[in-house]
């Protein structure tokens, strides 16, 4: 009930902005509520700049991820931080990181990457449509699943792994990025 709740308050809080805007016969955007300021940088180059995701762009250039994120095409980028690959054992990230499974982790990491960018309000705006879900389809091809828990953007792979988005919309030239708490490791991997 919480849960429904919660929702609803947000859908109410977008439509009543919205409709303030449209009755006052502003030129409002829900969007410039949050930081619109577009960066310079490419998703790749930002993420270079960020020391919580030093295991992500290691991961990103052993895939050669790191060059699509390059390209001038839009993406949302769910960016685990380091702290969400210390979750992992250390078995596992041996593994990912084994040149010989460079195959499962650049399948691993496509479940982190959308070709649309989508801003944390563009993902409640769909919930808000959903009745409290939206799916959004990954260069994997298979889709996440964004849901709320409390005032979290919950996110949920086809195996059932959750992550939080910890910290939503940095702009990036080709897309924004949205740091999340885990790693999606689909299961059967190797």
């Amino acid at each position: 009930m919480k849960k429904w709740i919660s929702l609803m308050s947000l859908c109410t809080l977008f439509l009543g902005v919205q409709t303030y805007a449209q009755d006052n016969a502003i030129d409002f955007k829900f969007e410039n509520l949050i930081s619109t300021i577009q960066s310079e940088k490419s998703i790749i180059e930002r993420t270079a700049t960020f020391e919580n995701h030093s295991s992500l762009l290691n991961a990103l250039r052993a895939t050669n991820l790191d060059k699509v994120l390059d390209y001038t095409g839009e993406f949302t980028v769910f960016a685990p931080s380091n702290l969400a690959f210390e979750k992992l054992s250390k078995a596992t990230i041996d593994k990912l990181f084994d040149p010989e499974n460079k195959k499962a982790l650049k399948a691993m990491l496509s479940y982190h990457i959308i070709a649309d960018k989508l801003s944390a309000s563009s993902i409640l705006k769909a919930m808000c449509r959903g009745n409290g879900i939206a799916k959004f389809t990954t260069i994997q091809g298979d889709k996440i699943t964004a849901t709320m828990k409390g005032i979290d953007i919950v996110l949920t792979d086809k195996s059932g792994n959750s992550a939080i988005i910890t910290t939503a919309d940095s702009n990036q030239s080709n897309g924004i990025i949205h740091e999340v708490d885990t790693v999606f490791v689909p299961e059967k991997m190797f």
